[in-house]
């Protein structure tokens, strides 16, 4: 499980998480939702690392991540798919998978069949650039990239952000089979709120850089939930 308690997350004198506590069990998806600007992303790069706590504790499988940098939480079985892919678009599909690899002991650097299962179009464009790819495969290279570090938690920051219908059914169906057949899991950040409501086992949603509703999916259909979600 994941843990994050009482964290708090400054940009300067800007404060961007304000005493935000959650968890993410294992073999369940947890999403995270809310307008922009709210402190979403800054939670996740929080967890990954991108940015340092000043308060609070972030914790996995009894672990404590603080002070870890990214690729030690790598190593440890965080996996991340950033907001806007960052794949890298002259590098070819084989060899933005093959950059998940930098964690991994010497027996483990190969791309696991599973990721060719789940997006079979990778396979077919391995020596394509990854530039090159549309929005909705290059999002698909970013979750394969980050399955690539066999990770314990795949952490998602808006994962349908100008995606195509087609192809968030299918980062959906793929989510969903992470979660039931690897036992992972998995923290989803997002807008899009039926994706949410579809996947989640539980929500939270985030409002000033403060949780201010948590409860199982259904709770998004309620007044409260609403009123923190609603431009």
């Amino acid at each position: 499980m994941l843990t994050v308690d009482n964290v708090n997350l400054h940009y300067g004198a800007a404060q961007a998480l304000r005493g935000v506590s959650l968890s993410a069990p294992m073999g369940k998806i947890t999403c995270v939702l809310g307008r922009n600007g709210v402190g979403k992303s800054s939670l996740l790069r929080a967890v990954t690392g991108q940015y340092p706590i000043s308060a609070g504790s972030i914790s996995f499988e009894g672990e404590a991540l603080n002070g870890l940098a990214p690729f030690n939480r790598a190593r440890r079985g965080v996996g991340y798919v950033p907001q806007g892919r960052e794949i890298f678009p002259l590098l070819t599909v084989r060899e933005n998978l093959e950059t998940g690899f930098a964690p991994l002991s010497r027996k483990d650097k190969f791309i696991p069949d599973e990721i060719f299962s789940l997006f079979p179009i990778l396979q077919t464009m391995l020596g394509r650039r990854g530039g090159d790819l549309s929005g909705g495969q290059q999002q698909q290279l970013a979750i394969g990239r980050a399955m690539v570090t066999r990770p314990k938690i795949l952490v998602l920051d808006e994962p349908t952000e100008g995606i195509q219908p087609s192809i968030i059914k299918d980062i959906g169906r793929a989510i969903r089979y992470l979660r039931d057949s690897t036992g992972m899991a998995i923290l989803l950040v997002e807008q899009y709120l039926d994706f949410c409501r579809e996947l989640a086992d539980h929500v939270y949603i985030m409002d000033r850089g403060e949780i201010v509703h948590e409860g199982p999916a259904e709770t998004l259909d309620t007044a409260e939930a609403r009123r923190h979600l609603t431009v």
